[in-house]
């Protein structure tokens, strides 16, 4: 069964599916992971529905969009995939936001194709794997001590996910690394608000046990011809500020915005916050002045 606003729609070589809510100026939303679907927001963006058409978006191979041959999964060809989307639904331009894995994609979109976007919302994600390695390293340190082996052995887990039950459990397990407060009672909260996922475990083992897709543009950073907003937080563990530092004066004109009280779920930990941020990059954009064909 398909969910109110969901669709199925051709790119070329697959389809995607997508859940759209809201009416207005077309915002392209990409989730994390790799391996999980558009239910990551739960209904965390809905109050920008408000003013724009969100388009929720199941990436390649992953949620309940199609399979597509493995040699596809790339970060590049994802890329491309945002661009066919909005092509098929015959966008003249478009806003694109990704959080985690999904802010790599449209970190890659933006370089790969300058002017196509006309807007990018880039929360949580780095320019190059080297700043992945950070994650090594804050699991050394990770406080409680408690909670260290468990959340160590989550990320070891990854590259052997082989059901939707597995890429559950070790997101469990991990969620109290991605929160500022590894004991937020928000991490419960999330965990109800984003019920229903379908996770592609194969897609998630396939990018964990290749750097997460080995993103490497620092050096392409001044191509991107859009205003950029680079969201991070400050007590992220995965995509430091440091990261965003480095997406933000590489990117002409770039915007940082630093959410102080967060770690990795920026949207959920300070999402009035989140929500103010971006909807002030929005309407700074003229968004509201894009028509569709």
């Amino acid at each position: 069964m398909i969910e109110p606003g969901g669709a199925y729609v051709p790119i070329g070589d697959t389809r995607l599916f997508i859940v759209e809510r809201g009416r207005g100026d077309p915002i392209l939303v990409l989730h994390g992971g790799p391996g999980l679907d558009h239910h990551m927001f739960g209904d965390y963006l809905d109050p920008l529905a408000e003013g724009y058409r969100l388009i929720f978006v199941d990436q390649r191979s992953q949620g309940k969009s199609d399979r597509a041959p493995e040699e596809t999964w790339t970060i590049r060809q994802m890329a491309a995939d945002v661009g066919a989307l909005a092509e098929s639904l015959n966008l003249v331009r478009y806003a694109v936001l990704g959080h985690s894995f999904g802010a790599m994609v449209a970190l890659q979109h933006a370089v790969d194709y300058p002017n196509a976007a006309a807007l990018s919302i880039l929360s949580g994600g780095v320019p190059s794997a080297e700043y992945l390695k950070v994650v090594e390293e804050n699991l050394r340190a990770f406080e409680p001590e408690s909670l260290r082996a468990t959340v160590t052995a989550s990320w070891e887990r990854e590259a052997e996910a082989n059901t939707q039950e597995d890429v559950r459990s070790l997101l469990n397990d991990q969620m109290p690394y991605h929160f500022g407060d590894p004991l937020s009672p928000l991490i419960a909260e999330y965990t109800a608000r984003t019920a229903g996922a379908v996770y592609a475990p194969d897609v998630l083992s396939h990018f964990a046990r290749q750097e997460y897709g080995g993103i490497e543009v620092v050096d392409r950073l001044r191509d991107v011809a859009h205003p950029v907003l680079v969201l991070a937080g400050r007590k992220d563990r995965t995509a430091s500020v440091e990261a965003a530092e480095a997406i933000a004066g590489g990117v002409p004109g770039a915007e940082l915005v630093v959410l102080e009280d967060s770690g990795h779920m920026t949207f959920v930990e300070e999402n009035e916050r989140y929500l103010a941020v971006v909807n002030d990059f929005l309407q700074r954009g003229d968004l509201h002045a894009w028509k569709s064909r």
